[in-house]
């Protein structure tokens, strides 16, 4: 039988184990980007590596996230980025050139390579053909300096994509529909390869928001084939030399497949607080709306925003509405400018917010209290747009455009406007705020601002753990919840000490000074503990904390791979009772904690209680020494 898009990829990058679904392996990887709200560690962690220059095929370095430079901390952070990877060898993105994944996307994307991010949406580039992962800094680091990657051979689950979306109908519908059938969990351990005829109606752009928001299923990526329709989009972009005809053989193989019906969606939307909950925009009713928000690297592309502009058209904003506009790249902020739409945009009464992630990662933009905001984002976790009595929904851009018009959530069919829009056969091509690095790495200096300080490396581990349950939660905690993001508390990113004061804080504002009173201990988690965001600043600000362990029903990908590299212990509960037992301070103990990581049974003496129970560790024998050496950096010195 065949290969698929995902083991074609494997295949001729495996460098070791073997390709069974969840069995570990390890892969080469071609390319990496970091951002700057995760770069400044991974640096901070290659530079600790101690190697001369990158070994990639190209590294790239964008600033995107902390782009509000309210006191000199973000720009400390971008000088940082930028003379570090020139030394080292890689690309620097400069701040206002745009989003990491669609400057990727347009600048650096190649059709069957793989590429690893400090980003939970490296998948975006999936649009193209590429096996696109997130992952934690260190991993990325590791990654630049010749590492291989370390993951489970995923399933890989077929797509079919069948009729053509209608009018008003999005790409983004067809994304939440994934996540209406599936929920943040359904993607966990799996590859979503789409195929199908309806695939050729979808330009890279509309495929590239489907894989960007793949991530919101747990999914370890998601692709898409190359074929003509990428072939416009390369020939656009001035690339045609990067592309290749990608496709998966005829009689190929797949672990499962779902089927969906473009003629039959409709305009979807994912209510509060989560992108799963999913219903008809008409089933929502109309809701009256205070804040609409387009743009974020899940809908920012020029297709996107030129649709908006036909929208907006010889129209107003309604008197009650916020609305702003973030595009996702200068290229895409040039274009529109020099055809006239942004002209539009503004005279609507648009505000239009630089090329940057923006209040999607919650830097600015925080809606009013208990304010409505619809946004074309790709999260609407609880508190991350800044305002914790917030109520916000994820829609299309046109959703949100024809909202942004009548003043409450309406179904864009119920506007009759012509959105087809004619893409250019050449983009605006401007290179020159992404920076090529030093021919040899003597020649730079690298500079440190004050607010950055060294990353906290844990210890190897001993013949017992022990401590107090610091914090219990429930299901579906996200990275969010262990480590907000905001626009005061993004500008320390490279301060894990500052930071830490802040862990959990929207759960549990004492648990900090919990963590420090008990000098460290255990996190008790439900299903699905660490979903979202790729920040190992949720595993970095616990160990700084002294977290030891965390017991959870089941964990996020990323999330789980970040506290295994900083020798924090993963371990999974085998019966619900066993969650239920246990409350908070109680005393935890785990003797022989080094043999019963080998077994993969660990046995947990609960002294307030006095009982005991078993929990199962799922580790590979790389990962069991990794955290008996107290985590990645120190597995890696070792090793050399």
């Amino acid at each position: 039988m065949g290969d698929n898009l995902v083991y074609k990829i494997l295949k001729s990058h495996i460098v070791e184990g073997e390709l069974k679904a969840g069995e570990p392996i390890s892969i080469k990887i071609d390319q990496t980007l970091t951002q700057d709200s995760t770069g400044t560690m991974a640096y901070l962690q290659l530079e600790a590596m101690g190697i001369d220059r990158v070994k990639t095929k190209r590294s790239v370095a964008f600033v995107d996230h902390n782009m509000l430079q309210q006191g000199f901390e973000n720009a400390d952070d971008h000088k940082f980025i930028q003379t570090v990877a020139s030394k080292y060898g890689v690309y620097f993105s400069k701040p206002g050139n745009g989003i990491c994944h669609q400057v990727f996307l347009e600048r650096f994307s190649t059709p069957s390579e793989t590429l690893i991010g400090s980003d939970s949406h490296t998948p975006t580039a999936g649009g193209v053909g590429m096996l696109a992962m997130g992952a934690g800094g260190l991993d990325v680091a590791l990654a630049m300096g010749g590492g291989a990657y370390n993951i489970n051979t995923p399933k890989v689950v077929k797509v079919n994509l069948e009729g053509k979306l209608n009018k008003m109908v999005a790409s983004k519908d067809i994304i939440l529909e994934v996540l209406r059938k599936l929920t943040v969990k359904g993607g966990v351990g799996k590859v979503f390869e789409y195929a199908g005829e309806g695939v050729k109606s979808l330009s890279v752009p509309q495929r590239a928001t489907i894989t960007n928001m793949g991530a919101e299923l747990g999914a370890t990526t998601s692709i898409f084939p190359s074929d003509e329709r990428t072939l416009e989009f390369f020939k656009a972009q001035g690339r045609e030399e990067d592309w290749i005809e990608f496709k998966p053989d005829a009689d190929a193989l797949y672990d499962d497949e779902i089927t969906i019906n473009l003629d039959e969606l409709v305009p979807l939307a994912a209510g509060p607080h989560s992108p799963d909950n999913v219903k008809e925009v008409k089933e929502f009713g109309k809701i009256k709306v205070d804040q609409v928000a387009i743009g974020s690297c899940t809908n920012s592309s020029y297709e996107d925003l030129m649709k908006v502009a036909k929208i907006l058209k010889g129209r107003k904003v309604n008197p009650n509405v916020s609305l702003v506009i973030a595009p996702g790249s200068r290229q895409v902020m040039e274009m529109i400018a020099r055809n006239g739409a942004l002209a539009d945009i503004i005279s609507a009464g648009a505000r239009i917010l630089e090329n940057s992630c923006g209040p999607c990662i919650g830097m600015g933009q925080a809606p009013s209290t208990d304010a409505v905001s619809l946004r074309t984002f790709n999260r609407n976790f609880y508190g991350r747009s800044g305002t914790l009595s917030a109520k916000v929904f994820l829609v299309s851009p046109e959703t949100a455009a024809v909202s942004a018009i009548t003043g409450v959530l309406t179904n864009p069919t119920e506007l009759d406007v012509d959105l087809t829009v004619d893409m250019p056969k050449r983009f605006l091509i401007d290179d020159s705020m992404i920076l090529a690095p030093a021919p040899t790495n003597a020649e730079v200096d690298v500079v440190r601002g004050p607010n950055i300080k060294p990353f906290p490396v844990n210890k190897p581990l001993g013949n017992s753990v022990e401590g107090k349950v610091l914090i219990k939660v429930e299901d579906n905690i996200t990275t969010d919840h262990i480590m907000p993001s905001n626009a005061k508390l993004l500008p320390f990113r490279s301060n894990i000490p500052y930071l830490s004061e802040f862990c959990f804080n929207t759960v549990d504002v004492e648990f900090h000074k919990r963590a420090k009173e008990y000098n460290g201990g255990f996190i008790i988690a439900g299903d699905n503990y660490g979903q979202g965001s790729s920040r190992e600043h949720a595993a970095l600000a616990p160990l700084y904390l002294g977290v030891k362990a965390v017991i959870a029903r089941s964990f996020a990908r990323i999330h789980k791979a970040n506290l295994i590299n900083n020798g924090i212990i993963p371990m999974e509960f085998k019966e619900e009772s066993d969650y239920n037992s246990i409350d908070l301070v109680d005393e935890l103990v785990i003797d022989n904690v080094k043999r019963s990581l080998e077994t993969g049974t660990v046995k947990i003496k609960n002294v307030t209680k006095g009982i005991e129970f078993e929990v199962t560790v799922n580790l590979t024998e790389k990962e069991i020494d990794v955290i008996n050496l107290g985590g990645r950096l120190n597995y890696v010195k070792h090793s050399n």
